[in-house]
């Protein structure tokens, strides 16, 4: 049996442990939700207020290039390049997840409809994010009659899905659910095997898991930044074009900041070279530049001890909640398989809402997903083994006495 000495002794041995000191963790709270909002480091709230008070107060316009906000998508793009097992120059910070996804998807049909125009079949799961679905479902309502996203029901229905006729398959690499993690490589391959490209959303992975797009034979892949990258709430996300498909990249969001010569402002459009073509519009530079903040902790670190201490923490989660919890309705829907398991773990309750909402009343900050799942997610470089045992702890209480409101009014955000 595990006790909380155990789990102390083990934070004083954690070589990340340091670096919990460089998030602004509030004094009661023990953060599981840092797969749906990253804390903030402690250095993001002096650099806002510089970018603020100095670059846009002080200096105003001049510092598009006295301070480098022009170049901020890319330099961060470098930056955030080996998280991903991407190179320099092929990865841009910049608009949303779901707007990036547009492009990507844009792109890789527009690749099809050149190489094999019969293709128009994008393969997703139905568990996908929602978003991901919707955004592949407006694109090809937009193009010419006979494009098609079909969904499948779960990762083994995917080899007998993709066919001849698939153009793109678009997979999240952690599921937001359940934590079920793929395998790239794999899935990669299958989709190559059959003349598909794919599309990976990297939201729950960037920061949290080992990547190799390169290695593992991505053809494009997007993210978001305010997960386990810690950027902040609404960060900007990124995008990743390899350099061999660069030349011929393409989407119809073809904004000046995409333009060979955005200044020249010339009335016809010409795309910029390398990975510029993935940009749109104007920056938001304050939110830009907090980004910047949580990578930096990354740099102090590497992914292999991320991966190592992240395994370790969910493992401790689901052998404390199946032993002290063991006699409640709880049912564990995320894999214990290492290599199948993201850095979340879910489970389910009758209540669940109700149950996470007394959570979150004690402290323990996790959240909710549809249907009756509660979602705790684990950030290494912040969350500390004494965290998980005194999460379950206050998850026994609350199941032991009942003490959840199964009429608990819904919020907005859940």
């Amino acid at each position: 049996m595990i006790s909380r000495p155990d789990c102390l002794a083990r934070d004083a041995a954690d070589t990340l442990a340091p670096l919990r000191e460089q998030f602004d963790l509030p004094a009661g709270v023990i953060y599981l939700d840092g797969n749906s909002l990253g804390a903030r480091p402690k250095a993001a709230l002096t650099r806002a207020a510089d970018v603020i008070a100095r670059e846009w107060g002080k200096d105003l316009i001049t510092s598009w290039n006295s301070a480098g906000w022009f170049e901020m998508p890319k330099r961060l793009g470098n930056q955030l390049a080996p998280l991903l097992g991407a190179r320099d120059g092929e990865v841009v910070v910049t608009d949303t997840t779901s707007i990036n996804l547009f492009k990507a998807l844009a792109a890789a049909l527009h690749d099809q409809a050149g190489a094999a125009p019969g293709r128009k079949l994008i393969i997703t799961e139905r568990s996908n994010f929602p978003t991901d679905i919707y955004m592949a479902q407006g694109l090809t309502n937009w193009l010419e009659r006979g494009y098609e996203v079909r969904l499948v029901d779960s990762p083994e229905q995917l080899a007998g899905a993709v066919n001849a006729d698939t153009a793109v398959v678009m997979l999240t690499h952690v599921n937001y659910r359940t934590g079920y993690q793929h395998d790239m490589a794999a899935m990669s391959a299958l989709a190559h095997q059959h003349g598909a490209l794919i599309v990976w959303d990297l939201a729950h992975s960037a920061g949290a898991v080992p990547l190799d797009l390169h290695g593992d034979g991505a053809d494009y892949a997007v993210g978001c930044t305010y997960k386990y990258l810690n950027g902040g709430p609404g960060a900007p996300a990124f995008i990743w074009v390899p350099q061999r498909r660069q030349e011929k990249f393409r989407h119809p969001l073809s904004g000046w900041w995409g333009h060979a010569n955005p200044f020249a402002m010339a009335p016809d459009f010409a795309p910029t070279s390398g990975i510029g073509r993935a940009l749109c519009g104007t920056q938001p530079i304050t939110s830009l530049a907090m980004v910047e903040c949580g990578l930096d902790v990354f740099a102090q670190t590497d992914m292999a001890a991320i991966r190592a201490k992240s395994l370790a923490l969910t493992d401790l989660f689901i052998d404390l909640v199946e032993q002290r919890c063991a006699n409640h309705p709880l049912g564990l829907v995320t894999p214990r398989e290492h290599a199948r398991r993201g850095s979340q773990v879910s489970f389910t309750h009758p209540h669940g809402y109700a149950v996470m909402q007394a959570l979150i009343a004690r402290g323990v900050i996790g959240d909710y997903r549809e249907p009756e799942i509660m979602r705790f997610g684990f950030t290494p470089l912040y969350t500390s083994f004494a965290d998980v045992w005194d999460a379950v702890e206050i998850l026994k209480q609350i199941l032991d006495d009942k003490a959840y409101d199964i009429s608990a009014a819904r919020g907005a955000v859940t």
